[in-house]
């Protein structure tokens, strides 16, 4: 019987969902202060892992509450490292005190899609995981920088496709601006999973089949369409 990918969902975002969330998933990527989240945020979400048995990891961004994570921020090399230590710090303190291993660090918003472009900050970032979290996986995307360094350096991957969101035929994440880029209902998703779980690929948007293998599969916390796909796709395709 073919292993399915487990489900993660980034959480610890201000969403009111998430109790309805954490039984359908395996995962949560927990916001650790970087675009969202505070020590009671994370313990709330931490908590609630705590009572249904999931799995947590930091989740940590470029530093930037006013844009959610969701801009490139031009910050020093060296103010990034800074930042990005201190929140998975933070997650991985309030984790242990609460009984929890970090599972996984999953690199948010723009930090994400530049990480998985950009060679130099995939070798940087990647340096700084070696040196401080040599043991603990990362969500990386399909053939990116990434993925590449990770591997050159022996680091512990898992590779991530989103269940909600559309792809380039580069591999990399649609745009948010690009109409297309945000599936929020159970017809659009069941879709692109069918194609993912059943037949290996992706469709992109411009109708390129690309060869995947997902290790976890991502659903947005802040999706508005999540409490009511999610039950679905999960009775039809995990059962």
């Amino acid at each position: 019987m073919k292993k399915l990918p487990e489900i993660n969902c980034d959480l610890g975002e201000g969403m009111p969902n998430e109790k309805q969330v954490f039984p359908l998933i395996d995962t949560a990527s927990i916001a650790c202060g970087g675009h969202y989240g505070n020590k009671e945020t994370i313990t709330r979400s931490i908590e609630l892992a705590l009572t249904y048995k999931k799995k947590v990891g930091a989740h940590p961004s470029y530093p930037d509450r006013s844009n959610f994570g969701r801009k490139t921020m031009k910050i020093p090399h060296k103010d990034l490292i800074k930042s990005i230590l201190i929140q998975i710090l933070k997650f991985e303190q309030l984790a242990e005190k609460s009984g929890v291993a970090m599972d996984h660090i999953k690199f948010h918003g723009a930090l994400y899609n530049d990480v998985a472009s950009n060679e130099d900050l995939a070798d940087l970032l990647t340096d700084f995981i070696a040196n401080h979290f040599h043991n603990t996986p990362i969500f990386t995307p399909p053939h990116s920088q990434l993925e590449k360094q990770i591997n050159a350096k022996g680091l512990i991957s898992r590779i991530e496709i989103f269940g909600d969101r559309g792809y380039l035929d580069n591999y990399q994440l649609m745009p948010r601006s690009i109409f297309g880029s945000h599936l929020t209902t159970e017809q659009e998703i069941s879709e692109h999973l069918q194609n993912i779980l059943g037949n290996g690929y992706l469709i992109s948007n411009q109708g390129k089949k690309l060869k995947v293998k997902a290790e976890t599969l991502c659903f947005h916390g802040d999706n508005p369409g999540i409490t009511d796909f999610l039950p679905i796709i999960r009775e039809h395709f995990w059962s």
